[in-house]
């Protein structure tokens, strides 16, 4: 089967294999662990920030996220489209007690003038105060959009001014830092916190790092183990997510690659993509896009269930070249 669900379905590779096989490992709860101090190091290097926390899921790093920089009863601005807000399954009201104010947008990206508009803060009790700002670099349900720096400083700025925390759900950071051709660091500078995933298109299979402020990592630490999310000798998976930051990063040009050649050759076989598709995430707009997802399926081609009446197309380290020729055909032959 080629498998285009998502960039999570990927194998870890013999070379992470190995890796993980010879990981160094001790108990991390007790921070001993020396594989995932290095990993937790190495990650707030490349993201610029004091340090990080390894963490089972990108879910629970925005949900750390958001406890360690909020209180209860506060609000906080993400867009309507927001991966905490869509499937995190309101983790962050029912855990967090945090009540949101959203911002529509095709493509799931905010400006800072939007997010000006949400901002409450006023000296009244009636009233929730916004205490952060969530942007997602790059967007799921936006087709892969990515946040120029410019966009990303000028909210960071905003945030700033007005005494708000600003985090990024940044799950796919890397895909945004190769699209826009600038350092994963400087896309992350404006944010006080950034969480990206070890688990989508770098490869590993598990983990993500939620990286910021030294305190904000400790509060969040605290959190992690209220959550149950400590785990003992996790260097074995670590290893994977060192492996993946060493080897695999470059690799995601060529699913943005492959991602441009199926829409081209799509495109000129009549279907339609409704949003730009600048990474590695497609979303495509059929006629029955139940009845195509089901021959697909029955020809070779696994797919998520449609968000109607649209398919979405993920490519991953997985989806070879062979693979990508092979599914265009497939495509045009079931269409």
């Amino acid at each position: 089967m080629i498998d285009l669900r998502s960039d999570t379905v990927t194998k870890p590779s013999p070379g992470m294999r190995e890796a993980m096989a010879r990981a160094e490992v001790g108990d991390d709860v007790y921070g001993e662990d020396p594989t995932v101090n290095r990993l937790q190091e190495r990650a707030a290097e490349l993201m610029g920030k004091e340090a990080a926390l390894f963490v089972p899921s990108g879910t629970m790093a925005n949900l750390l996220a958001l406890l360690s920089q909020t209180r209860p009863g506060d609000t906080i601005i993400l867009s309507e489209g927001a991966h905490p807000y869509h499937y995190e399954n309101a983790g962050l009201a029912r855990v967090g007690g945090l009540l949101t104010r959203t911002i529509e947008d095709p493509f799931c990206k905010m400006t800072a003038e939007q997010v000006a508009e949400k901002i409450l803060q006023v000296d009244d009790a009636h009233y929730s105060p916004t205490t952060l700002v969530s942007i997602e670099n790059t967007t799921n349900r936006g087709g892969g959009a990515f946040y120029r720096f410019d966009e990303i400083e000028s909210i960071g700025r905003l945030c700033q001014n007005r005494g708000l925390k600003l985090h990024c759900d940044g799950a796919r950071i890397f895909n945004a830092a190769i699209a826009s051709n600038i350092d994963a660091q400087f896309l992350a500078r404006p944010c006080d916190t950034i969480s990206f995933c070890l688990s989508k298109g770098l490869g590993a299979p598990a983990g993500s790092l939620l990286c910021g402020p030294r305190e904000t990592i400790h509060q969040a630490h605290r959190f992690r183990k209220m959550l149950g999310g400590g785990m003992r000798q996790a260097g074995i998976l670590a290893a994977a997510g060192l492996y993946a930051l060493e080897h695999h990063i470059d690799d995601l040009a060529n699913d943005h690659r492959r991602a441009r050649k199926f829409r081209a050759a799509l495109e000129s076989a009549g279907v339609t993509f409704p949003l730009p598709s600048p990474t590695n995430i497609l979303y495509m707009e059929v006629p029955d896009p139940i009845g195509l997802a089901k021959r697909l399926r029955d020809n070779g081609i696994l797919f998520n269930p449609p968000r109607t009446p649209w398919l979405r197309v993920v490519f991953h380290r997985d989806i070879s070249d062979q693979d990508l020729d092979q599914a265009i055909e497939i495509f045009k032959q079931n269409l």
